[in-house]
């Protein structure tokens, strides 16, 4: 059997270590090399980086992770960055891909992708029809472009490039900055410093809006099977289903009860509270793996938890 080479750009980050956890652990084969790539080994930005990664890498298989990332501040400022440099990113890594021969390509994209308006649950069907939020549109079109990508590699070369979207992502290795990061980490990352200087725990907005959240070891593994198996260009979703979505609140408590936090619990609610919901459907993905079982939230968020304390010097915070 021929060997696989797997690259992961993007490699150092939330998914791209837990794909690492997964793949080197209990989907581990014999005749597949994992190579997670960072931005210290190139630059995607640009092609003459990216050529002499595949040259050295000579990879038969990508995940594609790189991003330019950032949270709804960094987004609102930074629109055309995002846009530009994503853009970039893709392009060089698509465009180098099919110039090496890789047999196969599975990006990364985001809920954020879907339209504003739009009818819930969201599916795949509807990743182009209508504009995204304003708030993020760079990021969010660029995104999207993968997808016009993956369609045009398809058709005019027959390549397989296809793309995965995950609803909200969090587990060991994230971003917890206060600032930039998402909800999850944002949350315990607050309530380990409230614990610290014996404060209130300020819960932004009514804690009302839900989101569906998936533990990173799960993505990874679902990730790992469609490298593997998935044969459609078409996206699909990657999530818990509809009925597993969580309110800021329960999320919030869920943090509470993993931290044993017993101080004061305060709801600011003069914050706003961002998109009340962006329910995406799982069904796609149940028709392929009827028996998947998500590990449990309030495990996840202890497993997390526990990781952020245990590491807390080193995170990215």
């Amino acid at each position: 059997m021929a060997e696989k080479r797997i690259l992961v750009t993007g490699g150092s980050g939330l998914v791209g270590q837990a794909i690492r956890i997964i793949a080197e652990g209990e989907e581990k084969k014999p005749d597949e090399t994992w190579i997670f790539a960072s931005s210290k080994d190139a630059d995607l930005q640009h092609l003459d980086q990216t050529k002499a990664l595949f040259e050295k890498e000579k990879p038969t298989h990508v995940i594609h992770l790189a991003a330019m990332v950032g949270g709804l501040f960094r987004n609102l400022k930074y629109n055309l960055d995002f846009f530009r440099i994503n853009s970039q990113i893709n392009d060089n890594v698509l465009r180098v891909s099919y110039e090496t021969g890789v047999k196969k390509v599975v990006s990364c994209l985001s809920t954020c992708i879907f339209p504003d308006k739009t009818t819930y649950p969201i599916d795949e069907t509807m990743v182009h029809n209508g504009p995204p939020h304003d708030s993020n549109f760079g990021y969010s079109y660029s995104k999207r472009m993968i997808d016009v990508l993956n369609k045009g590699y398809h058709k005019q070369h027959g390549c397989q490039f296809t793309s995965v979207v995950p609803t909200n992502v969090f587990g060991p290795y994230d971003n917890f900055n206060l600032e930039d990061g998402h909800v999850l980490p944002g949350l315990i990352h607050k309530v380990h410093t409230a614990k610290e200087k014996n404060q209130p725990f300020v819960i932004w907005g009514t804690g009302s809006p839900r989101r569906q959240f998936i533990y990173s070891l799960d993505l990874a593994r679902l990730m790992i099977w469609v490298l593997r198996e998935y044969k459609e260009i078409d996206p699909i979703i990657l999530s818990v289903g509809e009925e597993d979505e969580v309110s800021i609140k329960e999320a919030a408590e869920a943090v509470i009860e993993a931290m044993d936090f017993k101080g004061e619990v305060k709801m600011d609610t003069t914050k706003s509270d961002g998109q009340f919901k962006k329910t995406a459907s799982n069904a796609k993905l149940r028709q392929y793996k009827p028996d998947f079982k998500f590990t449990d939230f309030k495990l996840a968020v202890k497993e997390t938890v526990k990781w952020f304390e245990d590491n807390f010097a080193t995170v990215r915070k």
